[in-house]
């Protein structure tokens, strides 16, 4: 209903400009209709309107939920023909976890491996992407690569450890998971 009223209000704007695109676009994602999202993107494409960074994290978004690696892929490329991988983390992040979201592991590690920077959401996302497709012995090894790298983890990203030790049935690791949980006083 307020996407409905917010498209209303859109569509009377005398000029749409990327930052109402992107408004839209967020808000559709943000609401659980990645491919209203999606929609709106082609329909901002058609009108000439140039996207940016925000613009590609949104839809990056939308095509992990709605697994759609075609257009992913067709995203990453455009990202990289412009240099923008290697210079914003954030937007890395968001083509990692949509490589994540859509099953290809490998992929995703191979851009996560060229981020220039790792942070602890990138991390998480390539975590997240392994545990959530069965690869826990990989997530493990990325956890501990995080923490080699000095990169604290957050609760998002211990709660996924601690459910890979579960699933592995892995005791030990679990509790020495749960001994930085509470050393951090999480």
């Amino acid at each position: 209903l307020a996407m409905d009223k917010a498209r209303k209000v859109f569509e009377q704007l005398p000029m749409r400009d990327v930052v109402s695109w992107n408004t839209m676009i967020s808000g559709y994602v943000q609401n659980g209709l990645s491919d209203e999202a999606l929609k709106c993107f082609t329909q901002m494409q058609n009108e000439g309107v140039c996207e940016d960074v925000v613009t590609y994290i949104c839809i990056l978004k939308a095509c992990g939920i709605v697994g759609s690696i075609e257009i992913g892929e067709n995203i990453v490329a455009r990202v990289r023909k412009q240099g923008l991988l290697l210079k914003d983390t954030m937007l890395g992040t968001a083509v990692v976890d949509m490589y994540s979201k859509c099953s290809a592991l490998k992929k995703a590690r191979e851009v996560f491996d060229e981020l220039p920077t790792r942070d602890v959401v990138s991390w998480s996302a390539l975590i997240t992407g392994y545990t959530q497709h069965g690869h826990g012995w990989e997530a493990l090894k990325c956890f501990q690569q995080m923490q080699d790298d000095r990169v604290c983890p957050d609760v998002a990203t211990y709660i996924c450890i601690l459910k890979v030790c579960g699933s592995l049935g892995s005791l030990e690791i679990g509790e020495e998971v749960h001994a930085l949980v509470k050393k951090q006083g999480l």
